[in-house]
Parts: structure tokens; sequence; C-alpha cells
């Protein structure tokens, strides 16, 4: 019998690195918008973070200069109307109301995961006591909730923070609940669970690592909302008091001085508005980044 000279093919399959794949920054790139706001943002957090550590003049000491001064050099932003200085207010003021902001979006997350979570895979009774509470909640007008409970319970910044979060799970609860329900039907999970896992070991080793993009983007849109929020409430007198300076309360105390100092107002309002746009953008960008069906253009 004549053997073949031709080589022998086995059925061995080797697996190639997928170079096509993109990272989240390579995915953000290809929305310009989002791209903007991803490294606006970084510079905004460095900017009100480490800004106070290089322009150190104490956001509640008076000024020799006077209330309501013009911009200058010793001032750029001019004084306000206790003659404080307005840039070391504005980063010390942003420096709050960006930690609310993520204190109150990882608050949200928490108890907005373990909700969905939980309701999605256990079902049953579980399931409707869980999303029962959610609905309900949902049906509360937020912003009254939020007014209500600051005024019984106090305006202490970390009561701002819980009360705002105690608001804003219900959305993140959904997301989660009906990504939990997809997954859970997928083959990997039915297979840990035919190997004995415990129902704990396979929610946090293959199902919630799997639904990680929602929540990252459910993320950045709660911030900005949290942000809104604390700004609105602080506007109203009823969250973080001063003499803690919060973009919020600067608003504020802004309002009677809108003719005669309109850049007292103009400055926490635009700071306001840009970060609010600048997460809500980020967050559409990387609901596409972190889409699965994703394809680079």
């Amino acid at each position: 019998m004549e053997l073949s000279s031709k080589p022998h093919y086995t059925s061995e399959i080797v697996v190639k690195p997928n170079k096509g794949k993109t990272t989240l920054l390579q995915g953000l790139r290809q929305n310009k918008v989002a791209y903007f706001s991803f490294w606006f943002l970084i510079v905004i957090h460095i900017a009100v973070f480490i800004g106070p550590f290089i322009w150190t003049i104490n956001p509640e000491e008076l000024q020799q200069t006077g209330a309501l001064a013009s911009w200058s050099f010793q001032h750029p932003f001019g004084t306000d109307d206790l003659s404080r200085d307005v840039l070391s207010r504005m980063l010390h003021g942003g420096r709050v109301t960006l930690i609310v902001g993520l204190a109150a979006m990882l608050f949200s997350l928490l108890i907005g995961t373990f909700v969905g979570a939980c309701a999605g895979f256990f079902g049953k009774i579980v399931e409707s006591v869980l999303m029962r509470i959610t609905e309900a909640m949902m049906a509360i007008p937020t912003f009254f909730f939020i007014l209500v409970a600051l005024t019984v319970l106090g305006t202490s910044p970390l009561m701002v923070i819980v009360v705002i979060a105690l608001a804003g799970w219900m959305e993140i609860a959904r997301v989660v609940y009906g990504e939990t329900l997809k997954w859970k039907q997928y083959e990997f999970v039915e297979a840990a669970n035919a190997s004995g896992a415990t129902p704990i070991r396979i929610l946090t080793k293959y199902i919630i690592p799997q639904i990680v993009p929602s929540i990252i983007v459910s993320g950045t849109l709660t911030i900005a909302a949290a942000i809104l929020t604390e700004s609105a409430i602080s506007y109203l007198g009823l969250g973080i008091q001063a003499p803690t300076a919060t973009w919020g309360n600067m608003l504020q105390n802004s309002q009677q001085y809108i003719w005669t100092a309109p850049v007292l107002g103009i400055l926490p309002g635009a700071a306001i508005t840009i970060v609010v746009l600048t997460y809500n953008f980020l967050g559409d960008g990387l609901r596409d980044a972190l889409d699965p069906k994703f394809v680079k253009k």
C-alpha cells in the first residue's frame, strides 16, 4: 500500500488571541464625546482633589480685598459676599460635591446589586418580596422622599450620602435583576450548580462578573444623578450646611447677587451642569464600549 506523502492534519484546534478585541479606551475612542468626557472628568477630579494643596487660601478666611471684589491675580475669581476667595471655595466645594456623588453611587450600587442579584437568582418568594419593595420605592416621589428624610434625620454629610443612596438604588436593582435572569440560564451556571457549588459562589464567581459592564454604566449615570440631587437639596438649604462649601450651597448663597455679582452663581452652576453632562455622556459611551456586540469601525 502506497503511503500518502501529504501531511497529516489532526483535529486539534489552536486558539489564537483575538486581535480585533477592543479595550475600554479603544472602545471609548469610537465615541469622541464620551472619550473627551472621560479625560475632562479626570482633569476636574485632579483639580478639585489636588488643587487645594496648590491654591492654599483657606476657603473660610476673610480677605483684605473686601466683599464682592472683582477678579485679580490675588483672587482669580474674586471674592464672595463675605470676602472669601471664590476659587478656593470652588475647589473645596467641588471636592465635597464629588465625594458625596461618588459615595452615594457606591452605596446605591451595593444595595441595587444585592437586591437585583438575589431576586433574579433565587426567584420565588425572594423575588416577589424584593421586587415588590423595589417597585414600592419607585412609586414614591424621589425628591420629596429625600427632603422629608433629611428634615427628619438631619443634614450631616453622611446622612446626605445615605439618603441619596436610599433614593437611587431601584433602577440599578432592576438592571441587575434582568441581567441575572438572563445569565443564570447559561450552561456554565447550570454546570456549576450541578457540580455542587453554593448559591453564593455561583452568584459571586459566575453571574455577577458577567453583569459588571451593566453595573459600571449604571454607576456613571447614578453619580450624575447624585451630584445633581445634592446640589438641588443644598440649594434649597436642606443639604450640607455652611461653613462647609459645596457647589449647591454656593449657588444658594449667590442668588441675591445675581445682578451685582453674577459670577458667584455662574461658576458653581456651570460646574454642576458640565460635570453632570459629561458623566451622562461617559455613561452613553461606556454602554457602547462595554457592549459585547460592539464592533470597531
